[in-house]
């Protein structure tokens, strides 16, 4: 099946659940057992319940992996994960433009634990090299595209030079998703995804999933998935699920609108550079080219004046586009990187990664784009003032 259908109609049978056309929400604990030791598909629903089955067998499905997983939020999702394969004492290796809350995770509680946290810039595949001669790592974690400056790294080729030295290879696919980007068909161990975004896409679900690519892994994850608890309801995944039966229309919509709003920002006088690999001028755009199928539905700018001030006033005069958190629902959104996703770096290390004050990221809705532009013009136009 193509893309759109499988998303769709993978991994659910409507006659094994009363004909429901849509997956139905076991709002359920437990399971009745008949006698000791029965041998039953559900027990007890933090072991497994069947909603949730539905969504993990779905994003695994997706992401052409083994078995999937689903958590109560996406730090949960990657926590699950580093505790699995990492002990103290082992190196992790990640991308320097993580995402700030991953960033915080290894520095505030994996760092303190004993875990040897590495970060490096890997847009040229050639740095790993060294990193590798010179430290026994354990584990490679890549983020592409990045957050908030939409940075790029050739998965194939790291992932290619990390099995050289037994290293695992994780990947957040958050901002590609599975429609854009299977990282586990270029090399990759497992992926991650907060789920909130755009795989949820309607903004009123928290949730993080992980896809592994062979059974070791698999139950590796499990135990510590079980152990530890932090799964997802089944509300919430009904909600996700309900959501990737349309990611494909979505991120179709999410990337035209980005496009142009990146065409269209490079033209205003206050922007002194848009980010967005589907841009020729973007870093990495060749890379996009040959990695993804399109381009995701995140543009960054900085704006010419470097300053909180600029970047508040071009947020409060908007006012289609809200400010947030988070990303990748149908409405459109700005973040202030500095101060919200990435508020728990250091001003010396937001510097050297350009992460800057007058920087602002924006989810690109699928509203009409010339209401998107007429409102984040009318807002950068206050600069000129």
């Amino acid at each position: 099946m193509k893309f759109a259908t499988e998303a769709i109609h993978t991994s659910y049978n409507p006659d094994e659940h009363n004909r429901a056309i849509m997956p139905p929400i076991y709002q359920n604990s437990m399971f009745c057992m008949k006698e000791i030791g029965e041998d039953i598909p559900f027990r007890y629903a933090r072991i497994a319940n069947p909603t949730r089955t539905i969504l993990e067998n779905t994003l695994a499905s997706l992401e052409h992996g083994c078995a999937g997983f689903a958590y109560a939020s996406g730090m949960a999702g990657i926590d699950a994960i580093w505790r699995t394969f990492l002990r103290p004492g082992d190196t992790i290796v990640a991308v320097a433009d993580i995402y700030g809350g991953a960033y915080d995770l290894l520095t505030g509680i994996y760092a303190a634990w004993g875990v040897n946290v590495l970060f490096a810039d890997l847009s040229d595949a050639h740095a790993l090299d060294k990193i590798l001669a010179e430290n026994t790592v354990k584990m490679l974690w890549l983020e592409t595209p990045s957050n908030p400056l939409l940075r790029l790294v050739d998965i194939e080729v790291l992932a290619a030079k990390a099995k050289k030295h037994g290293v695992l290879v994780g990947v957040d696919n958050t901002f590609a998703t599975p429609y854009l980007q299977n990282p586990l068909d270029l090399g990759a161990d497992v992926v991650f995804h907060s789920a909130t975004k755009y795989l949820g896409g309607h903004s009123d679900v928290l949730m993080g999933a992980a896809v592994v690519k062979n059974p070791e892994l698999a139950n590796a994850l499990r135990s510590t998935t079980i152990n530890t608890g932090a799964i997802a309801g089944p509300m919430d995944c009904a909600l996700v699920l309900r959501g990737i039966k349309t990611l494909a229309v979505r991120m179709d919509k999410h990337q035209q609108n980005a496009a142009e709003l990146a065409r269209r920002l490079q033209q205003h006088e206050a922007v002194e550079k848009v980010f967005y690999p589907g841009l020729p001028e973007h870093e990495h755009h060749e890379l996009a080219k040959k990695q993804m199928r399109g381009f995701g539905g995140v543009v960054s700018v900085y704006l010419k004046n470097n300053s909180r001030k600029a970047a508040n006033t071009v947020i409060k005069h908007m006012e289609l586009v809200q400010m947030a958190s988070s990303l990748g629902g149908v409405e459109s959104l700005v973040n202030h990187s500095a101060s919200q996703s990435h508020s728990g770096m250091s001003a010396e290390v937001k510097t050297a990664l350009g992460i800057r004050e007058g920087l602002l990221r924006f989810s690109v809705g699928i509203e009409d784009i010339d209401d998107i532009w007429h409102d984040i013009q009318t807002a950068l136009n206050q600069l000129n003032r």
